[in-house]
């Protein structure tokens, strides 16, 4: 989640963009460095069927903060999440106020993972430019790292307040996949990521110079004419995000034992989704050999919970399911209110 380093990028099918940074309103943004450029590479698309997004990616200002679409999507996304998720621990008795409880800390530390995650993939331009990388109010960060983050920082908390830590990812994974997508339709707005060309009819355009994604195509790079588009790659993840949710809440939640797996096999499903977007969708900078930042998290996401959920992950039995009793409920009252409010007396 947000602008990342498009740098130095050069492939059939793939745009050019410069490898000198520079910020926008909307957030990072980089320009291209070669104005010269009157063609687009060999092998992008030029095509009249397409989308523009002529958007302004910024809503307006509260103080020193900017607030994006993309800022304001995500704030709904962890708002729509622990409400999900009270909900859901209330029916399982755990409560709500341990869910508003952990999520204080877990969002905390998915701010500081998200961050740092960005700084670390755009490190070229923070070197020589510390003090940026305090300066979140203008934008930039990454959600793999608000993602582990979040969970680092749920599992602490949870388990200094001695809450269940595994039935609390359990109840989260739904909902934290569900949040992701309605996040996404902020990037989606905002044109936070470049992409591969593509003469497909729904390929993107952003119009607007403010927009992150204005500079990632030959529009924004070199002052073309608006028949360039790209793949609108969180916008596929954002379809991805919700049919996992789907999958995940309606066939999988309250299958599969021992708890803490389906949080396992949430990590695993976006893992897989987000690796195949990062390969034949993104246009990220390299950051191991000729693999982005974010594949080789998902990498080694997957390989973890891959080992996990062959080791331990089972499905529930008509034994477990009728005999489960995830937390104390207390001593059932006998009759009506009216009729217990007599007996008091």
């Amino acid at each position: 989640m947000g602008s990342e380093a498009y740098a130095n990028l050069w492939a059939v099918g793939v745009w050019r963009s410069g490898s000198a940074p520079a910020w926008g309103a909307g957030g990072r943004r980089f320009k291209s460095s070669h104005p010269d450029q009157s063609e687009p590479p060999s092998g992008t698309a030029a095509s009249i069927h397409l989308i523009r997004i002529p958007a302004d990616p910024n809503i307006g200002s509260l103080g020193p903060l900017l607030v994006s679409w993309h800022g304001f999507f995500t704030f709904l996304g962890v708002a729509a999440a622990i409400f999900l998720i009270a909900r859901w621990a209330r029916r399982e008795g755990l409560g709500s106020e341990a869910v508003y409880n952990v999520a204080i800390w877990a969002v905390l530390a998915g701010i500081v993972g998200a961050r740092l995650v960005h700084v670390v993939d755009n490190w070229e331009f923070y070197q020589n430019d510390l003090p940026q990388i305090l300066a979140i109010n203008v934008g930039g960060v990454g959600l793999w790292g608000g993602l582990l983050g979040g969970l680092a920082g749920g599992i602490i908390a949870a388990w200094r307040m001695g809450y269940p830590i595994l039935k609390m990812m359990d109840l989260s994974a739904p909902a934290l996949i569900f949040s992701q997508g309605i996040g996404r339709i902020g990037d989606v707005i905002n044109g936070e990521h470049c992409s591969k060309a593509t003469d497909l009819p729904w390929g993107f355009v952003y119009t607007n110079p403010e927009s992150p994604a204005f500079s990632c195509t030959p529009l924004g790079g070199a002052g073309l004419t608006e028949t360039h588009a790209m793949h609108p790659a969180v916008g596929y993840e954002l379809i991805y995000d919700i049919l996992a949710f789907g999958f995940l809440y309606k066939f999988v939640r309250g299958r599969i034992k021992p708890d803490g797996m389906l949080f396992v096999l949430y990590l695993a499903m976006y893992a897989t989704g987000r690796l195949l977007i990062q390969t034949f969708f993104r246009l990220d900078p390299k950051f191991i050999g000729s693999l982005q930042e974010a594949q080789v998290i998902a990498i080694s996401v997957l390989v973890v919970t891959g080992v996990v959920l062959l080791w331990k992950a089972r499905p529930k039995t008509a034994s477990d399911t009728g005999s489960a009793a995830t937390f104390p409920q207390g001593p059932k009252l006998k009759g009506t209110r009216a009729e217990r409010r007599r007996k008091d007396r």
